[in-house]
């Protein structure tokens, strides 16, 4: 099932089907098992063509209402190898060697849901920074009982020369106006998601490819149950949250994000995030 957010409510599509559920969306998503609950949702009633489902994706917004966005870093091998890189000369690339050996995960408050935009919206790097990325994310949606219910595509921008200074410029380095997009649904299987499930991206600029790369979940050091356990340890979220887990794709480091740039997040079985980036 893929659940989009549209103006209009939420739109439910579910096989061949659609379903327009005109219900409040924190109250909607926040269930004990959301695809059951979803399940029980599509009525007749509320049942809509083929033409009007094309019509409310296109102005489908974030699947986000009320909740938090936070993130995990440090979760795959590459993340690793590029944060101690870009820390050299600060003299802290052990932090991300031990970070990533430790019982605890990295795990960072990301965004607002007022700062947050959805496909087809425009990120933003900082005009203050020389190194930006997008960084593609599978991003979980967890109910307020710590449940994983659903997933969607993230793209956490990130300034690498900004934490590569200090890491303790983290928070300007990843929280900053559209520095998050999520989207374009959620993805709420019957069953969690699979390990084989492939991340990819493609920046273009000017039409031209400028960099593509994918991975697989599995190459993730941290499994995902895991990564929500530690967030909801010493936290409440009242209508659930968003929790991204970080990624496994690192532009080369002679590649830095322009204004104009177009950014495509896709993930096997949720769909396509796509971005254009302006300046801040």
């Amino acid at each position: 099932m893929h659940l989009y957010k549209t103006p209009e409510g939420a739109l439910l599509v579910a096989g061949t089907n659609s379903y327009l559920l005109n219900q409040d969306w924190d109250q909607l998503i926040n269930q004990s098992d959301l695809h059951q609950h979803l399940k029980s949702q599509a009525a007749p009633s509320s049942a809509v063509s083929e033409t009007r489902k094309q019509e409310l994706i296109k102005k489908a917004t974030a699947p986000i209402g009320s909740q938090e966005v936070w993130a995990s870093g440090v979760t795959y091998l590459k993340s690793r190898d590029a944060r101690m890189e870009e820390s050299k000369e600060s003299g802290a690339a052990d932090v991300y060697q031990k970070v990533y050996d430790a019982e605890r995960p990295e795990l960072f408050f990301k965004s607002l849901p007022a700062r947050v935009v959805g496909s087809g919206d425009q990120v933003f790097i900082r005009n203050d920074s020389t190194w930006n990325v997008p960084e593609p994310e599978l991003t979980l949606f967890i109910n307020s009982a710590g449940a994983i219910q659903a997933y969607t595509a993230g793209n956490d921008m990130s300034s690498r020369s900004i934490e590569g200074e200090n890491p303790l410029y983290l928070p300007q380095a990843k929280m900053y106006e559209r520095s998050c997009a999520l989207g374009p649904c959620l993805y709420v299987p019957a069953k969690p998601i699979s390990p084989e499930t492939t991340i990819s991206i493609k920046i273009t600029r000017a039409k031209k490819e400028m960099f593509s790369n994918s991975v697989q979940l599995n190459r993730m050091k941290r499994n995902l149950p895991e990564l929500a356990v530690w967030l909801y340890k010493a936290l409440t979220f009242p209508t659930g949250s968003f929790l991204m887990t970080g990624t496994g794709i690192v532009p080369p480091n002679d590649f830095t994000l322009q204004e104009g740039d177009e950014i495509r997040i896709e993930i096997e079985g949720i769909g396509v995030l796509t971005n254009s980036v302006g300046v801040i």
